[in-house]
């Protein structure tokens, strides 16, 4: 051991490190250095951070597109129930933008929209739109019929049946469409990424993580968790919107 010029104690050449290199093995290394580790807690803990802004965006991305879908397929709906004839060209429609690949559409609109935001809302929007219109149409389509006289026996007009008895009745079938968008709609939202859109992608589909699965155990998970709290948000919402159907369910014994 030598002295510096401060008086410091200097270790020798090769001093440094040496008991590192001696016995640190593979099962001693960290595990964020061990590519086959399945996950990593100490590495989870401390890049948690790291997921925030990605969930936001993709929380966001989920919630616009879904709120337009929602909007065109339920005008699309009320002409379609309107004008019977315009149902089927109208599903078989909204089923061939859903029977697109979901990465052929993002990469078909980057020539049109450019990369960012907009160009993911508009793909996951469009994928929304069948689900939506499809039990929007079902759930007109099955309110019966005496409901329907019995309100026109009360002198309401057409309009005012639509919106004061078929669709109050067709909620649960509404909502139902919009829970199946929602969470489909999380899933694909992860493909943002290739439309630079940001999202819970950014960290799946990174070159560096391939190989380093935590992240995208991370992500997923975060990804599931989001599905489910909008899912239990949505079928609490419907509950609220359906008291007659809560006071059934209650007077069963």
């Amino acid at each position: 051991m030598n002295s510096g010029l401060l008086g410091m104690p200097l270790a020798a050449v090769g001093e440094v490190g040496e008991g590192f290199f001696k016995h640190r093995t593979g099962a001693t290394l960290p595990c964020q250095a061990r590519p086959a580790h399945l996950f990593c807690w100490d590495w989870a803990t401390e890049h948690i951070n790291r997921f925030g802004t990605p969930a936001l965006q993709q929380f966001e991305l989920v919630v616009i597109s879904v709120l337009i879908g929602f909007a065109i397929a339920f005008i699309l709906a009320l002409i379609a129930h309107r004008f019977k004839p315009l149902q089927f060209p109208l599903l078989a429609g909204t089923g061939v933008l859903f029977a697109i690949p979901s990465i052929a559409f993002f990469m078909l609109l980057l020539p049109i929209t450019g990369r960012g935001r907009e160009t993911a809302i508009i793909a996951l929007s469009a994928y929304t739109l069948q689900i939506i219109y499809r039990n929007v149409m079902q759930g007109l389509n099955n309110v019966p019929d005496s409901a329907k006289d019995a309100a026109r026996g009360m002198g309401l007009t057409e309009r005012q049946i639509l919106w004061k008895v078929e669709l109050p009745l067709a909620i649960p079938e509404i909502v139902g469409g919009i829970r199946i968008a929602t969470v489909s709609t999380v899933a694909i939202a992860t493909l943002a990424v290739f439309a630079n859109a940001g999202g819970l992608g950014s960290q799946i589909y990174s070159s560096s993580n391939l190989v380093f699965p935590t992240a995208i155990i991370i992500a997923g998970a975060i990804a599931i968790l989001m599905a489910f709290a909008i899912d239990l948000v949505l079928l609490t919402a419907q509950r609220f919107a359906t008291p007659w159907r809560r006071a059934a369910s209650e007077a069963v014994p």
